[in-house]
């Protein structure tokens, strides 16, 4: 894979078609004099270069962000795939040239969303939990919808929340026979596992977020640390979890985590509470995926 250095792109960038791989809103924001856009993170990458740039011999200069990201080479190894004969990358991309106090054109507002503060109330009809369920030779998917809940920020940085789940709308997913279907559910509702007449609600209250310093985006920022109340028992309860602010007025964020029901006093088909359970037995832990969206 062909490169270029700052110095050669100066001289060469008049006779060559440059590129902009970064999204279109980072393009809006600032590029290098005369770059064309065509984001590599869009599935259509390839097709808007075709659109852009036809003749497949054409000199291009692809450049992204520069240090260790990997979008320019990324888009070097796109085009090349599909026939484009002349590709240079300019690895020290945006970084690099804003370090030389060389012209950038675009509107130079800062891209990115306003720093997050205040009260947010959990959006109940977009946040959902999503459980699995497991034995030695099956398992069961489905979902369990929130009530009510919220998150505090302060400053950009993650306080406490509180979410509440509404264990009578629990719902299976993978069963198509309804009869079967309905079977699971009630046995899931009754007294076995989680004892919905008796505890309509499940609650996480969080009172502590800890915030991990080596964390890349997509991946958590946060441990949140807190109490589970499930069946009227209450336990103490941290997960990762991955935060994110789409805009200073909404916050999303999801954590997997494994919960032991039993300790929440559901016995039903432990193996470690339970002798010769043979198929009978279910594993202790559910796995939870929690996806949440809350606004201001």
């Amino acid at each position: 894979m062909k490169t270029i250095s700052i110095t050669e792109l100066k001289t060469q960038q008049a006779t060559a078609t440059l590129i902009h791989v970064l999204p279109e809103e980072h393009f809006e924001c600032e590029h290098l004099p005369g770059a064309i856009n065509a984001c590599v993170y869009e599935t259509i990458f390839v097709s808007k270069v075709a659109e852009l740039v036809p003749d497949k011999t054409t000199p291009l200069i692809v450049y992204g962000a520069g240090g260790d990201s990997l979008d320019a080479t990324t888009a070097a190894e796109k085009l090349a795939k599909v026939g484009y004969t002349n590709v240079t990358v300019f690895p020290g991309g945006i970084a690099e040239w804003r370090q030389h106090h060389l012209p950038l054109e675009g509107t130079h507002a800062e891209a990115g969303a306003a720093t997050p503060q205040g009260h947010y109330e959990l959006d109940t009809e977009t946040s959902i939990v999503r459980w699995t369920g497991r034995n030695l030779f099956n398992h069961h998917q489905g979902t369990l919808k929130l009530s009510s809940g919220h998150i505090e920020v302060e400053n950009g940085v993650l306080q406490s929340a509180r979410f509440t789940l509404d264990m009578n709308s629990i719902a299976c997913e993978d069963l198509v026979d309804t009869a079967y279907n309905a079977m699971l559910i009630r046995h899931l509702r009754d007294d076995d596992f989680f004892a919905v007449d008796r505890f309509p609600a499940a609650e996480f209250i969080c009172d502590r977020a800890e915030p991990l310093q080596s964390c890349t985006p997509g991946t958590p920022n946060y441990t949140l640390h807190g109490s589970m109340t499930l069946r009227g028992v209450t336990q103490p309860l941290s997960f990762p979890a991955v935060i994110a602010a789409a805009d200073a007025d909404h916050l999303t964020g999801q954590a997997q985590f494994e919960l032991d029901r039993t300790q929440f006093g559901s016995h039903y088909g432990s193996g470690r509470l339970f002798a010769f359970l043979g198929k009978h037995v279910v594993n202790d832990n559910v796995h939870l995926h929690l996806k949440v969206q809350a606004k201001r």
